[in-house]
């Protein structure tokens, strides 16, 4: 790979249109729930910037990811990680974005389906790793 992760993150202002995508995934539940916002895997939010920012795939030169796709590095495993690391450096709570793990037991497939209707199947489920979400931070915590 030879564009720099970090410069494009920061030149792209990635974490900005992530923290969009978050704040724009709708809460089904009637009331305020009291778990609070869903959770989108790396997948899903790969999806969503891909449909409404292309050009971070592009400038990346990757794919969103997925069982079949041939390369270990993807727009989900970038984001994946990137995210993982902001998550990580959180020592105060403070950071818009939080994370948590959906346990990978007893998980063989998560299928997804892209803005052209494509299915995108996790490369992560049949693993032994857990897969990462991600929420935007509540206000009130």
């Amino acid at each position: 790979m030879s564009v720099d992760v970090t410069t494009l993150w920061q030149r792209l202002a990635v974490e900005a249109k992530v923290v969009e995508i978050l704040e724009a995934v709708p809460c089904i539940a009637p009331v305020p729930h009291q778990l609070g916002r869903p959770y989108l895997t790396a997948y899903q939010i790969a999806i969503r910037l891909d449909e409404r920012h292309p050009e971070v795939a592009h400038e990346l030169g990757v794919e969103i990811g997925g069982r079949g796709v041939g390369r270990n590095f993807s727009l989900a495993s970038y984001l994946g990680r990137q995210l993982s690391e902001l998550v990580r450096r959180d020592q105060d709570g403070t950071h818009p974005i939080e994370g948590a793990f959906l346990s990978s037991q007893s998980v063989t497939a998560l299928t997804y389906i892209d803005a052209k209707g494509n299915s995108v199947e996790s490369s992560a489920t049949g693993t032994p790793y857990d897969l990462s979400l991600f929420r935007r931070r509540q206000a009130d915590r």
